[in-house]
C-alpha cells in the first residue's frame, strides 16, 4: 500500500514493506466500502482462506503500526515537556509584566516632581560642550596663517589654498564673528590670499612658460626635470613628461600614476585631488590644471587672466630674445678665437640638404687660371649666404626652428590652461558655446565669459603668439611697413573681440582673426596699395625697426630672399597649431601666420625673384664674353666642371641660376610650379639666344642646309658613327656594333651624295675657324646644361613623387597645391642637346666637305709627271694642315669621342673622292700613280695623328685607294687576274674606270671590258 510508504520501519523488519505491498489500495480509499469485500468471501469458494488472508493482512498492518509507534514515542513525550515549560514561562512573563507596569507608574511620580532641574542640567551640558568646540577651533584658526605660509614656502599651494578656504569659512560662522581675538586672523588671512594669488599666479606664469619645475620643457637645465622626475618616481609617483634629448629634440618619457603627486603631498582629500590620481595626463598639464584649481577656489580667475593677458606679449618677447641671444653665444663659441685651433665657424648651422648641392662648387672652383666665382656672383640676385643653401638661409631656418619650436610648447600649454579657464567660466555663467547647425563655432560669445576669465583665452594667447612671431619674421625679411607704428596692445584688443564674418573664410582681409604687429599693406591700409608696397617690402632698404629682436647677432644677413628658409618652419608650426588647438578653433591655425607668408611670397617674394632673376639671365647671355669659348689652347679637355670643363660662360651662369632657382623650389615646394615656370622661361630665352649664335656660325653656309635635307638627315642616323652624339646624361655611350659591311655602305651612300655636289665652293664653307670653334664649345656647353637641366628636373620631381610620407597620413587643413608646369624640363633638355647635336653634324659635314673642296682639284689636272713625286700635292698638304689646326684648336672644346665623329667622316670621303677622281682623268702615267700614293700617305698621317681617330680604319681605307691606283701599273691580263680573284673590291664602275683612263705604255684590248663584264656580277 502506497499510504506506508516512508515510515521508520527497522532494517530486521523490512518484509514489511513486502507484505504491505501485496495489500489491495482500496483499503485504503477515503471512503471505504465494505460490501464488495463481504461479496466477495460470501462468494467465494474458499470462504475460510480468504478470511485467514485479511486476518494475516490485519496483523501485518498491526505490526507496522506499532513500529511507528514505537519509532515516535520519544519524540511525543519530548514535545509534550516543551509545551509544559512554554506553558511555565508564559505564566512567569505575564506576571513580571504586571510588575513593571507598577514600577512605572511608580518613576512617573517621581519624575514628575523634578522635570525642570532636569532640563537645566541637560542645557548647560551641551553648552559646554560647544564652548569646548568653539576654543578649540579659535586655537587652531589661530595658527592657520603659520601653516599656510609654511605650506606656501613649500610649494605645497594647493593646500594652502585648501586650508585658507576652510579656515575663512569657518571664521563666517555665527559663533565665531563676534570673536574679537579672531580679528587678526581674520585680517592675516585677508593679506595671505593675496598672497597666495600671486605666488599661484607666478608659479602658473612660470610653467606656462616652460620654465617651472613640472614643465614639460625646461630650455635651461634638461637633467634637472630628469631628475625631478626620477624623484617623484622613487616616491611612488610616476606619471608621463617630456624630456629633452641631447640633440634638443622633445621625447617622450612615459610614466604610470600610482600615488598622489608631490605638490598635492599635504592636500586634504577630495574630488579634484582623487581625478588627479585617475588622470592619464601628463605631469605638466596635471599641475597646471592644479594652478587652475587653486585660482578658481580663490575666485581670482578673472584677475589671473587679466594679468596673464597683460604679461604675455612681454614675456613672448623675452622668450624670443633670449632665445636668439643663446643662439648667438653659441654660434659665436664656434668661432675660432685668439689661442684656439681654428674651427669650422658653420659647424652650428646645418646646411639645407638637397639634391642641388654641387652648384655651391662653382663659386669656389679655379677653372684654367680663370676665376669663376666673380662671374657667377656678378649674374646671381643674391649673396652667397643669401643663396638657397648658404649660410643665411641655414642661419634664419635653424634660429626659426628653434624660437617656433619654443612658441609651439608654450602655446600648448595656453591651450590647456584656456579650455580650463573656458569650461570653469561656462560652470560659472551657465552657459555653453553655441554651434551652427554645420558644425561651425559662433564666434559671438558671450561677453560675460570673457569677463570672467579677465578677457583670457585661446584666441588671445594664439592672436599674440603669432602677432609676436610675424614682427620676429619680418625683422628677418626686413620688411617695414607702416602698420608697425600703431601699438600692438590695442590692434590685439580691438581686432581679437572682433567676429569674423563666416562668409569671408577664404583668405579675404577680413579672415585674420588677430592684429600683427607687421601686418600687410594690402589688409592694414588697403588704399595705399603699391606705395605702401614699395616702401615697406623694400629688401634693400634699411632696417628701420624701432625694438628690434636683436637677430642680426645671429644672422649673417637680412633680405626678402630669407622668405625661403622662412616657409618651411612656418608651415610645421602651423600643422602643430592645428593639431594642438580643440576641434573649434582649428581654423585659427590656418588664418593666421602661414596665411601671412604665403601672401607675403605670393604677392612680394616671387615677384621680386622674377624680376632680378631675369635681369641676371639677361645679364648673363647678352654679356660680349657669354658665348666667347674660354678654354686654353693648350689644355685637354676635361668633362668635370671642377676641372676645368669649359662650358661657355653665358651657359655656365644659366646653369647656375637654374639651379639657385630650383634650390628656392625645393625651399618652397608648394611654389615649385611657379619657379620651375621660371627656370622655363629663362631656359627659353638662353635657347634662343644659343640658337642665334648657332645661327650666325652657320648662316647660308652647306653644311647647315645639308644637315637639314631629309636624305642626309637619314643617312646620318644610320651611320654608326652617331652612337657617339649627345644622349641623356644617365645612358651611356653606345658602342658601335655596326657590321664594317654596314658601315662601308653607309659612309659610300653618304659619300657619293657629296660628292654629286661638286664643285665645293669655298664661300659655301666655314672658312673662319673661330667660328668653328664656337661651334664645337657651343655643343659641348648645350650637352653640360642638357644633362644638368635633365638631372635637375629628375631632383625636382622627387619630393612631389614622395609627397612628404609625413604628411600624406594627415588631414591638413590648409591648402598646400602646387601648380604643375605644362611642360616638364625634361623637353628643355631634349632641345639643348638636339642643338647640341646640330653642332656636331655640322661640324662633321663641314670637315667632309672641306676635304671634297680640296681633292676636287684632282679632276682638273693631269697625272703626267716627268719624276718621282717627293712631295704630296699642295691641296693635299693645305687639306693635312687645316685637319691637324683644326684638330688642336678644337680638342680642349669636345670629348674625344665627339672629336671622333667631327673627323671621323673624312677618310671615307677622301678615299671615295680619290678613286672617283679616276673617272674624270684623261691621262695618267707611273709618276702620276706615285703622286696620287704619296698624297694618300700624307692624308694617312695627318688622320692618323688625330687621337680621337681609328688608325687602323684609316689605314685600311686608304690602302684600298693606293690598291686602285697601283691596278693602273698592271698589264691588261694581270688586271684581269686580279679581278678574277677580288670582284667585290671595287664597284663595277670603278674597275671600269681603269680601263678608261690613258695610261702611257699600258695596251688595252678592244674586248676590254666585255671581258670584265663577263668576270663581274651583274
Amino acid at each position: 500500500m502506497v499510504i506506508f510508504n516512508g515510515l521508520p520501519i527497522s532494517a530486521d523488519k523490512s518484509y514489511l514493506k513486502e507484505e504491505l505491498s501485496r495489500v489491495d489500495e482500496s483499503w485504503a480509499a477515503a471512503r471505504f466500502d465494505s460490501l464488495p469485500h463481504v461479496v466477495h468471501i460470501l462468494t467465494s469458494k474458499d470462504r475460510e482462506g480468504e478470511v485467514a488472508d485479511l486476518k494475516e493482512q490485519s496483523e501485518i498492518i498491526e505490526e507496522v503500526v506499532d513500529e511507528v509507534v514505537h519509532a515516535y514515542h520519544s519524540g511525543f513525550n519530548k514535545a509534550i515537556q516543551n509545551y509544559s515549560q512554554i506553558l511555565r514561562l508564559f505564566s512567569e512573563s505575564t506576571e513580571s509584566i504586571a510588575i513593571l507596569k507598577t514600577d512605572l507608574e511608580d518613576a512617573k511620580k517621581l519624575l514628575g516632581s523634578h522635570s525642570k532641574q532636569l532640563h537645566q542640567l541637560w542645557y548647560r551640558s551641551v553648552t559646554l560642550r560647544h564652548i569646548i568646540s568653539l576654543l578649540d577651533q579659535i586655537e587652531g584658526i589661530a595658527k592657520v596663517p603659520a601653516r599656510i605660509e609654511k605650506l606656501i614656502s613649500e610649494k605645497q599651494f594647493y593646500a594652502a589654498v585648501q586650508l585658507h578656504a576652510q579656515s575663512t569659512l569657518m571664521l563666517e560662522r555665527e559663533g565665531l564673528q563676534a570673536v574679537g581675538a579672531l580679528q587678526d586672523v581674520r585680517s592675516e588671512l585677508t593679506k595671505l590670499r593675496g598672497v597666495l594669488f600671486y605666488k599661484v599666479l607666478e608659479d602658473l606664469h612660470t610653467h606656462l612658460y616652460n620654465k617651472g619645475e613640472y614643465s614639460s620643457f625646461d630650455g635651461h637645465d634638461d637633467e634637472s626635470a630628469l631628475e625631478m622626475l626620477d624623484g617623484a618616481a622613487s616616491d611612488g609617483y610616476i606619471s608621463s613628461s617630456k624630456a629633452s634629448g641631447g640633440d634638443g629634440t622633445l621625447k617622450d618619457v612615459k610614466f604610470v600614476s600610482r600615488q598622489t603627486p608631490p605638490w598635492l603631498a599635504h592636500s586634504m582629500p577630495s574630488e579634484f585631488i582623487e581625478a588627479i590620481k585617475k588622470s592619464d595626463a601628463p605631469l605638466h598639464v596635471k599641475y597646471l590644471q592644479t594652478m587652475v584649481e587653486c585660482l578658481c577656489i580663490l575666485g581670482k580667475v578673472a584677475a589671473a587672466g587679466a594679468i596673464i593677458c597683460q604679461r604675455l606679449r612681454p614675456t613672448i618677447r623675452e622668450v624670443i630674445t633670449s632665445k636668439i641671444k643663446a643662439h648667438a653665444t653659441a654660434v659665436n663659441s664656434l668661432r675660432p678665437g685668439i689661442g684656439q685651433p681654428v674651427r669650422n665657424v658653420n659647424s652650428g648651422l646645418h646646411y639645407l640638404k638637397g639634391q642641388l648641392e654641387s652648384y655651391q662648387s662653382h663659386k669656389q672652383k679655379r677653372q684654367n687660371g680663370i676665376v669663376l666665382a666673380g662671374t657667377l656672383l656678378a649674374v646671381s640676385p643674391v649673396s652667397p649666404g643669401m643663396a638657397p643653401m648658404g649660410a643665411a638661409q641655414a642661419a634664419a631656418k635653424e634660429l626659426l626652428d628653434s624660437i617656433l619650436d619654443a612658441i609651439i610648447r608654450i602655446l600648448e600649454n595656453h591651450v590647456i590652461v584656456g579650455e580650463l579657464l573656458e569650461s570653469r567660466s561656462a560652470q560659472q555663467s551657465g552657459i555653453s558655446t553655441p554651434k551652427t547647425m554645420n558644425g561651425d563655432m559662433n564666434w559671438n560669445l558671450d561677453s560675460e565669459a570673457s569677463q570672467v576669465t579677465g578677457g583670457y583665452s585661446i584666441v588671445f594667447s594664439l592672436t599674440v603668439l603669432q602677432s609676436e612671431c610675424q614682427q620676429l619674421i619680418c625683422e628677418i625679411l626686413r620688411a617695414t611697413p607702416e602698420a608697425t607704428s600703431a601699438d600692438a596692445a590695442v590692434q590685439t584688443a580691438r581686432l581679437a573681440s572682433k567676429a569674423p564674418n563666416k562668409e569671408k573664410r577664404d583668405g579675404s582681409e577680413d579672415s585674420l582673426t588677430f592684429a600683427f604687429r607687421f601686418t600687410d599693406a594690402s589688409i592694414s591700409i588697403p588704399n595705399q596699395g603699391v606705395d605702401l608696397i614699395r616702401q615697406g617690402w623694400n629688401r634693400r632698404g634699411p632696417n628701420v625697426v624701432q625694438e628690434g629682436y636683436g637677430t642680426a647677432a645671429v644672422l649673417p644677413e637680412h633680405g626678402i630672399y630669407l622668405a625661403a628658409s622662412v616657409y618651411r618652419p612656418v608651415l610645421q608650426f602651423t600643422d602643430k597649431v592645428t593639431s594642438l588647438l580643440p576641434p573649434k578653433y582649428s581654423q585659427l591655425g590656418n588664418d593666421g601666420l602661414l596665411n601671412f607668408v604665403e601672401n607675403f611670397l605670393k604677392d612680394h617674394f616671387l615677384p621680386t625673384m622674377f624680376v632680378d632673376y631675369r635681369k641676371g639671365v639677361q645679364q648673363a647671355i647678352a654679356s660680349p664674353a657669354a658665348f666667347r669659348p674660354r678654354a686654353h689652347p693648350a689644355s685637354t679637355y676635361t668633362p668635370l666642371i671642377e676641372r676645368g670643363r669649359p662650358v661657355l660662360q653665358g651657359l655656365l651662369a644659366i646653369d647656375f641660376l637654374a639651379k639657385e632657382l630650383l634650390g628656392w623650389a625645393q625651399a618652397m615646394p608648394k611654389y615649385a610650379g611657379e619657379l620651375v615656370k621660371y627656370v622655363q622661361t629663362f631656359l627659353e630665352r638662353t635657347y634662343e639666344r644659343c640658337r642665334t649664335a648657332y645661327m650666325e656660325a652657320v648662316l647660308e653656309k652647306q653644311s647647315y642646309m645639308l644637315i637639314g635635307r631629309h636624305d642626309v638627315e637619314s643617312l646620318m642616323r644610320l651611320d654608326p658613327a652617331s652612337a657617339f652624339l649627345p644622349n641623356s646624361f644617365d645612358q651611356p655611350v653606345l658602342e658601335n656594333n655596326a657590321s664594317d659591311a654596314e658601315t662601308v655602305e653607309v659612309e659610300m651612300e653618304m659619300s657619293d651624295l657629296l660628292l654629286s655636289l661638286r664643285p665645293i665652293k669655298q664661300e659655301n664653307l666655314i672658312r673662319d675657324n673661330n667660328k668653328l670653334i664656337l661651334l664645337a664649345s657651343l655643343s659641348d656647353s648645350l650637352e653640360y646644361v642638357a644633362d644638368s637641366i635633365e638631372r635637375l628636373g629628375q631632383a625636382s620631381l622627387k619630393p612631389s613623387t614622395q609627397a612628404e610620407p609625413n604628411h600624406m597620413d594627415k588631414t591638413h587643413h590648409h591648402k598646400r597645391s602646387s601648380s604643375t608646369p605644362t611642360r616638364d624640363l625634361a623637353s628643355f633638355a631634349d632641345e639643348y642637346r638636339r642643338l647640341a647635336i646640330d653642332c656636331l653634324k655640322v661640324l662633321r659635314v663641314e670637315m667632309q666637305l672641306e676635304t671634297i673642296f680640296h681633292l676636287q682639284e684632282m679632276t682638273s689636272r693631269e697625272y703626267l709627271e716627268d719624276q718621282d713625286a717627293e712631295e704630296p700635292d699642295d691641296f693635299i698638304i693645305s687639306l693635312t694642315a687645316q685637319i691637324t689646326r683644326r684638330d688642336e684648336e678644337i680638342a680642349p672644346f669636345v670629348a674625344e669621342v665627339k672629336r671622333s665623329y667631327i673627323f671621323g667622316g673624312i677618310c671615307s670621303v677622301a678615299a671615295n673622292a680619290s678613286i672617283k677622281a679616276l673617272a674624270d682623268m684623261k691621262s695618267i702615267n707611273l709618276f702620276g700613280v706615285q703622286q696620287i700614293c704619296r698624297n694618300s700617305i700624307a692624308l694617312e698621317q695627318a688622320l692618323a695623328a688625330v687621337p680621337s681617330i681609328d688608325s687602323e680604319s684609316v689605314r685600311h681605307r686608304l690602302d684600298r685607294v693606293r690598291t686602285y691606283y697601283e691596278l693602273l701599273n698592271m698589264p691588261f691580263e694581270a688586271l684581269l687576274a686580279f679581278i678574277t680573284e677580288h670582284e667585290y673590291l671595287f664597284t663595277t664602275a670603278e674597275y671600269s674606270s681603269l680601263l678608261k683612263v690613258t695610261v702611257p705604255g699600258r695596251e688595252i684590248p678592244a674586248d676590254a671590258e666585255e671581258r670584265i663584264s663577263e668576270i663581274l656580277p651583274h
